[in-house]
């Protein structure tokens, strides 16, 4: 299907415009082995986000996050509050918003 111009429709997603993101993040530092995973876990719950996260081979720790700006701001700020953790660099990518994705989950 096409709109009036011939450019071709895109579905929407339920979630557009209602201040839901993804990002992609790396961390890099001391990140693993100092409760990072599970200490992102709990954040995430705490602050209502989705997602995953998971240790790289390379040392650094991936993770995948879902919901509003302000509750992952929250959730990272809660990671660096680890007595362990150290996160020197985070690579972010803004990504699509995957839909009908549940609690969070280390993988």
């Amino acid at each position: 299907m096409t709109d009036e111009s011939g450019a071709p429709l895109r579905r929407i997603s339920a979630l557009e415009n209602t201040g839901i993101v993804r990002k992609h993040i790396v961390f890099y530092g001391y990140v693993q082995g100092v409760g990072f995973r599970y200490r992102a876990r709990h954040a995430a719950d705490l602050y209502g986000c989705t997602g995953w996260v998971r240790n790289e081979w390379d040392g650094s720790v991936s993770m995948e996050i879902q919901g509003e700006e302000s509750q992952i701001d929250q959730v990272i700020l809660a990671i660096e509050r680890g007595t362990y953790v150290r996160i020197e660099n985070m690579d972010v990518k803004t990504i699509p918003v995957v839909e009908h994705d549940y609690g969070f989950r280390t993988r």
